[in-house]
């Protein structure tokens, strides 16, 4: 809301989330989850699965995590779906002028 886009929030029907969804009008522009710790291998699929699965159903390819230190860009592949994710350090994001 700060760099004035408009959010919601996104829930799978078997309880899975996306933090927020970034879109404008109908469009949607960018998939973000949250997470403060990202080193651990099942956090880190409970954040990333969410994103991927979003590409077919939300149409968006534009995936983030905003977490406290860690940041890299990795591409992920779950049941055959590809998606090209950045981790991003919150400092750095709240710093970004997009």
């Amino acid at each position: 809301m700060r760099r004035e886009k408009k959010i919601a929030y996104y829930k799978f029907p078997n309880s899975q989330e996306i933090d927020f969804v970034v879109h404008e009008g109908r469009n949607i522009k960018e998939l973000v989850q949250v997470c403060y710790d990202i080193s651990n291998f099942q956090t880190k699929e409970r954040e990333v699965i969410p994103l991927i699965k979003g590409i077919k159903e939300l149409k968006c390819t534009n995936l983030t995590v905003i977490t406290w230190d860690f940041e890299a860009r990795e591409e992920k592949t779950w049941f055959g779906k590809k998606g090209k994710i950045k981790f991003v350090p919150l400092w750095k994001w709240l710093l970004e002028r997009e």
